[in-house]
């Protein structure tokens, strides 16, 4: 699990795994489902250097018994998760990554996806996109507006979420072979290195946590998750 980020955007006086939804941590509440999940056999947090003891004191306050490893992040994403990456037992055959900042998973949407990385190698979750998708270019000028460049099928176009599962030695590979270029999603490593990854089919209820209209939502989604 991914709890390295700072969220300036949250406009959070802490950093926002540990931003509080109903009086509890944001990375929490994925992290108990995690640990429940009878098919989560260890977890390894990422923390930031800042958070890195409260992530430690939060996780030991809700009695998760399935933590691993507490290790730093990186400058990016995709830095902290093969930081991650590199502690994971060696006796793991899949790895589940997610962002902490995604608090509304369930054990179904963990079962679809293991089983689904099982029959395929690695799996995503994803929902279909709502709006209107248009491609872009900034004018030349500063300031100057965007230019549309062209509207894809939104029929053909998803909003990837996470958790994401792969089969470890695919994941380590892909990393050790593109992690130097940037990527906005595990995935798309995978996708770099030539292998197919499956999407499954997730819930508009599993928002990332990014800005604060974000967090009014989650109050209302909280009184009727689970």
């Amino acid at each position: 699990m991914v709890a390295a980020g700072k969220g300036l955007r949250l406009k959070s006086k802490v950093s926002k795994p540990l931003a509080e939804l109903n009086r509890k941590p944001l990375f929490v509440y994925c992290l108990e489902t995690l640990n429940k999940h009878p098919q989560i056999c260890d977890i390894v947090l990422v923390a930031g250097i800042e958070n890195r003891p409260a992530i430690i004191e939060q996780a030991a306050k809700y009695d998760i018994d399935k933590l691993l490893r507490v290790v730093l992040g990186g400058v990016r994403r995709q830095d902290s998760v093969e930081r991650g990456l590199a502690v994971v037992s060696r006796q793991a055959d899949f790895v589940l990554i997610h962002d902490a900042c995604r608090p509304f998973i369930n054990a179904r949407m963990v079962t679809s996806l293991i089983s689904a990385a099982r029959k395929n190698g690695s799996a995503i979750l994803g929902v279909p996109v709502k709006e209107t998708i248009k491609r872009v270019t900034r004018g030349k000028k500063q300031g100057a507006s965007y230019n549309i460049k062209d509207t894809p099928d939104r029929n053909e176009l998803w909003v990837a979420q996470t958790p994401q599962v792969f089969r470890k030695d695919l994941i380590v590979d892909a990393y050790k072979k593109f992690g130097r270029l940037t990527f906005t999603d595990d995935a798309a490593v995978v996708e770099k290195s030539g292998c197919r990854v499956s999407l499954v089919s997730g819930s508009y209820d599993n928002i990332k946590i990014t800005t604060p209209e974000d967090l009014v939502i989650a109050r209302e989604l909280i009184k009727k998750w689970r």
